[in-house]
């Protein structure tokens, strides 16, 4: 039995807006067995707070925004590791940006330590321009997560992956990333549950991000066949996952 969850939102408990019942009688039966959970994003546009709140109001999925882990949060907890100062530059949108100043970090855009960048749907060529000439003077260089894109109703759109990959082609710089499927994000997010990494079982629908982060990380995994990964990718997985279901309904939490 497993001691604790790693749990990803968007195809795993829910599909864009579009509940998905079987995700919240899953979040439903680690509350009642008291099992410790977080749910793990690689989204930085939005806060703990915020995702906690849309998970009750659209889901009706009630949880303490202590229980949403994102790569906002990982990314802080990794330049609090590093070692360098607290001057920082972001691309990204509040629920990136508020959180790393609300952690003591001081806006610089000529000299920063860190130039961290995220998703920015109100980027511009001037903030490209700040970031690309900061690492070049030296500023590690920071990308939330490496999802080139984001499916939306309109299609593919660009994601955090396609905003960092320009400015790794300006820099000629490679990023250090911190989201899924990163060991960055999983060592802090196992750190944070307080457990060992063979306790923890990682749930998520997408192949590339959720269920390689357990592979390629030490954690068991678990990939249902509810959003991104589709059954007739299965075959073709290169390593499979430790579990495989159709719908979260057909977990037994009692496995292992």
């Amino acid at each position: 039995m497993y001691k604790g969850y790693l749990i990803d939102l968007d195809g795993t408990i829910y599909r864009g807006s579009e509940p998905i019942p079987a995700g919240r009688r899953f979040v439903e039966q680690l509350q009642a067995r008291q099992i410790p959970f977080l749910f793990l994003t690689n989204n930085t546009t939005k806060t703990p707070a915020t995702v906690a709140d849309r998970l009750a109001n659209e889901f009706s999925i009630h949880v303490s925004p202590e229980t949403v882990y994102t790569a906002t949060l990982a990314t802080i907890d990794y330049m609090n590791g590093a070692g360098k100062g607290k001057k920082v530059f972001v691309i990204g949108e509040p629920g990136l940006i508020d959180p790393i100043l609300a952690a003591g970090y001081v806006w610089d855009e000529k000299d920063p330590d860190y130039v961290v960048i995220g998703l920015d749907t109100n980027v511009t060529y001037e903030k490209f321009v700040s970031a690309t000439l900061a690492i070049q003077k030296g500023a590690t260089f920071i990308g939330t997560n490496s999802d080139k894109n984001i499916p939306t109703e309109r299609g593919l759109l660009p994601g955090a992956g396609s905003v960092i990959a320009l400015v790794e082609a300006a820099t000629q710089q490679k990023a250090i990333y911190i989201g899924k499927p990163e060991a960055i994000i999983m060592d802090k997010a196992v750190e944070v549950l307080g457990l060992e990494k063979s306790e923890v079982l990682m749930v998520g629908d997408n192949y590339t991000t959720d269920i390689l982060a357990g592979i390629n990380n030490g954690v068991d995994s678990l990939l249902v066949l509810s959003g991104y990964t589709q059954k007739a990718d299965v075959p073709t997985l290169p390593v499979p996952p430790t579990y495989l279901v159709d719908s979260l309904d057909e977990w037994n939490f009692d496995e292992k």
